[in-house]
């Protein structure tokens, strides 16, 4: 069966706002102690951010999240599930790591996809791959007070690079579709996971305090 690539970029785009729906409202629940009403915005808003702002910036407006009713569906759905069952996670940091590391791949993968689609050039679609996969954990952690995961944690940024690289290089070599796509994928999430076991960060300036 021939899977359309519009059906493949819906699919990962769901995928990664289901996932980072929980996150954030796994976040919300364990770290901010917020009310339902609470949870559910910060799960929505992590779940939606990066993908508006990619669609900003290509000029598809209105962005998706506005003109396909799935998008809000499942986010909303998402930030339920957390907030429902999310106290017996409270305690368990890796769960909403997880989940965190799967959007962040997810959404690299389709920010640098259409990129392309868009005729945006190979750096460009990096760049703008990286930003979607950022963009909704970025806005949560200044919502709930702190500094944001990717100028903190040197393995946040880089594997959304990653991920968006492995995509654009595997298109310059006219490879489309899920193949590609879960390539990029588990290198993005796998150095991601590596980073958050190992506690492991990018360099940083001589003498400068550990984050």
């Amino acid at each position: 069966m021939v899977i359309r690539a519009g059906s493949l970029l819906l699919a990962l785009d769901l995928a990664g706002t289901a996932v980072f729906a929980l996150n954030g409202a796994l976040t919300a629940v364990r770290a901010a102690r917020l009310d339902i009403v609470g949870v559910v915005a910060l799960g929505m808003i992590t779940a939606l951010g990066g993908g508006i702002i990619r669609d900003v910036i290509l000029g598809y407006l209105p962005p998706a999240t506005f003109r396909d009713w799935r998008y809000l569906v499942v986010a909303a759905t998402g930030a339920l599930v957390a907030f429902a069952w999310g106290r017996r996670l409270d305690r368990l940091a890796f769960p909403i790591e997880v989940f965190d590391a799967l959007g962040l791949s997810f959404f690299a993968v389709t920010g640098a996809t259409k990129a392309l689609d868009a005729g945006l050039g190979p750096v460009q679609a990096v760049i703008l791959g990286a930003v979607t996969g950022v963009g909704g954990g970025t806005i949560r952690d200044v919502l709930i007070g702190r500094v944001p995961t990717v100028l903190t944690s040197g393995l946040y940024a880089i594997p959304a690079l990653v991920g968006a690289l492995v995509t654009v290089g595997a298109a310059e070599l006219g490879l489309r579709g899920w193949p590609a796509a879960v390539i990029a994928v588990v290198a993005c999430f796998v150095i991601r996971m590596v980073g958050v076991r190992f506690d492991l960060n990018a360099p940083a300036p001589p003498g400068a305090p550990r984050p």
